[in-house]
């Protein structure tokens, strides 16, 4: 079984004292709660400017949490750009028909 270094999340044997990627030493660190739960990801998506903050602030202490937050801003921003897109091709097509 694996476990995963407290500071910056990377893969580790379970007996590792010092985390091989940080260096951080996994004993004196307190727990972090790294779940990346759909949550924030769904807050990501409702309002994508926390979504980027979040996971610019989270990066680097809580990866997976800050990615789940980070692709919920993204899938939101796409989403509204295809959105806007399609109400300007529609837009214009019903213009060109004189509806």
């Amino acid at each position: 079984m694996m476990a995963y270094c407290k500071r910056c999340g990377a893969q580790i044997d379970d007996l590792a004292v010092i985390c091989p990627m940080c260096g951080v030493s996994q004993k004196d660190t307190p727990d972090v709660v790294d779940n990346g739960g759909f949550g924030w990801g769904l807050l990501g998506f409702c309002i994508p400017i926390v979504g980027l903050i979040l996971f610019l602030v989270w990066k680097d202490t809580k990866p997976r949490t800050s990615k789940a937050a980070g692709k919920g801003a993204l899938i939101s921003v796409i989403a509204y750009v295809v959105l806007y897109i399609l109400a300007f091709v529609l837009g214009v097509a019903g213009t060109m028909i004189g509806v």
